[in-house]
């Protein structure tokens, strides 16, 4: 498929670039054409072959975990103090909650962790159980999936990392292009190009068409 080899290709390109001392991020950035993000709001999980990164995640539960960082409800007051409640956000790639908290969860930490879009979801963020096997298969689908939330006229994402197989950030980024073509409502036409780059390369321009 043309597309793969042009990935194959730019990765190529992107590892002739000076070696850095820390594994880049490898970012792919989408470039969106007659489409309106407005319109047609993006806000979704894709779940991709091979784990990006090991992500940072808390857990709002009525009582402590040993299996995964935990805020429980006594401690929500504590973070009616803005400075505590940004620096948690900051801390943290991800957070998980017990249904049941929900609404407490919201009123609390939704006015900062709603626009970090990192509040708890349903589809990947609330169990009903805080129990160990629960948690760790929540915790597997989180580091094998990709968030993917359009607010502008492009979009970038963390597919890998330097240190990963070509195929392997390939397979994931097909993952991803073709969820995201999916949810477009002109599906390929609304792409206007595709950009890949390292944490501190220029990006690498693949044509669509």
């Amino acid at each position: 498929m043309e597309f793969e080899k042009q990935l194959k290709q730019a990765l190529e390109e992107l590892r002739k670039e000076k070696k850095r001392k820390f594994n880049q991020t490898i970012d792919l950035i989408v470039n969106f054409q007659k489409y309106s993000h407005k319109k047609n709001p993006i806000n979704l999980f894709v779940t991709v072959p091979h784990k990006v990164k090991e992500k940072k995640v808390a857990a709002f539960f009525q009582s402590k975990s040993d299996f995964v960082d935990t805020i429980t409800l006594d401690e929500f007051k504590k973070y009616n103090d803005k400075k505590e409640l940004k620096f948690l956000v900051k801390k943290y790639d991800f957070f998980i909650a017990q249904g049941i908290l929900m609404p407490k969860v919201a009123t609390t930490f939704g006015r900062v962790l709603g626009p970090a879009g990192k509040m708890p979801s349903p589809q990947l963020g609330i169990i009903l159980n805080a129990d160990e096997k629960s948690i760790s298969d929540l915790k597997v689908k989180i580091n094998t999936s990709v968030k993917i939330r359009v607010k502008e006229s492009c979009v970038k994402l963390a597919v890998g990392k330097e240190s990963m197989k070509d195929e392997e950030i390939i397979e994931n980024i097909m993952s991803i292009y073709n969820e995201l073509i999916k949810a477009l409502p002109r599906e390929k036409e609304n792409i206007k190009n595709v950009e890949l780059k390292f944490t501190m390369t220029k990006p690498q321009k693949i044509r669509i068409r």
